[in-house]
């Protein structure tokens, strides 16, 4: 990747705040994500600050004064607009992508639609509802996901094939968001790219000995590898890196993401999301793309900033 000016980036990057926490369901990952990212600021000897998100946020964010808010919220309320909205009514600038770009993303039932109008290709899917027909569900689709419409960090996903397990992991992941979905079930490889800004880190695949990515896999589990350059020939993996970088740009987004597709057995590629504010945790995927590109946790920081600083 091109060379940064580390001086320049620190010095215009002003006062960064680093917003944390809050009350979704990936609390605990979204405190690790952004103590990972104030204490690298702190070494880069960026001016920062770091804010566990309550109630309290707007005194707090006016008492810092930030040249520049650095959202480290996963799911509702971080992910999906609603922070967003509320610096953009504060006149404050933030990291990653917009308002609408942020709730499209979260949205995996209207990025889907988005795609699928635009000729990406993803799975097939269905939204749930307590009146669903379970077996027509399983009929139409054969194995599926389950998952929250609006969620992340794999919290309330699980694969079935029976209609008597569907209905009840419906209910389970109805504890997460009200709006669930059911998606064609892959078997197959999964991959992780990074999107910085419209460049790509290197692509990765990820291996669990485990059904499929599930929390544990992503966060807790040692035995989590990950195959850099994957196990693709050069053309699918240009294919891949093409998709998903359309799906990027397909959503208007900014700054750092992270795009998910899974490739089946016919070597099809299929686009599952974008996260916006993914992890930045030890166990993160986006630390780990950043390893295998030659940069450290820090210099990560330093060009997320700099694309910042550049929008």
């Amino acid at each position: 990747m091109r060379t940064i000016n580390r001086e320049e980036i620190v010095t215009n990057s002003g006062h960064v705040v680093v917003l944390k926490g809050g009350n979704s369901a990936e609390r605990e990952i979204s405190l690790l994500s952004g103590d990972a990212v104030f204490q690298s600021l702190q070494r880069l000897g960026v001016s920062s600050s770091v804010i566990d998100v309550d109630e309290n946020i707007m005194a707090r964010l006016l008492e810092t004064s930030p040249d520049l808010v650095f959202i480290m919220l996963h799911g509702a309320g971080g992910e999906d607009g609603v922070i967003q909205g509320f610096l953009e009514t504060m006149n404050l600038s933030y990291s990653g992508s917009n308002v609408l770009s942020s709730a499209l993303a979260m949205d995996k039932i209207k990025s889907k639609l988005l795609w699928q109008r635009l000729g990406l290709n993803t799975a097939e899917f269905l939204q749930l509802t307590p009146a669903s027909d379970w077996q027509s569900v399983l009929d139409q689709l054969g194995t599926v996901v389950v998952k929250p419409v609006n969620g992340g960090s794999s919290l309330g996903i699980a694969i079935v094939s029976d209609a008597d397990s569907l209905q009840k992991q419906y209910e389970i992941a109805t504890e997460y968001d009200p709006n669930v979905m059911a998606e064609r079930y892959i078997e197959g490889k999964e991959f992780s790219i990074t999107v910085l800004g419209e460049e790509l880190l290197p692509a990765i695949q990820l291996e669990t000995s485990r059904q499929f990515f599930d929390f544990d896999a992503k966060y807790v589990d040692k035995g989590t590898n990950i195959i850099c350059p994957p196990d693709l020939s050069e053309n699918k993996l240009r294919e891949l890196d093409e998709l998903a970088l359309k799906a990027y740009q397909s959503l208007d987004c900014e700054g750092l993401a992270r795009v998910d597709v899974m490739q089946d057995q016919d070597e099809s590629f299929f686009l599952l999301e974008v996260n916006t504010v993914p992890g930045m945790t030890s166990h993160s995927f986006v630390p780990m793309a950043a390893n295998q590109a030659g940069m450290d946790f820090d210099e990560l920081l330093l060009r997320i900033l700099e694309c910042e600083l550049n929008k």
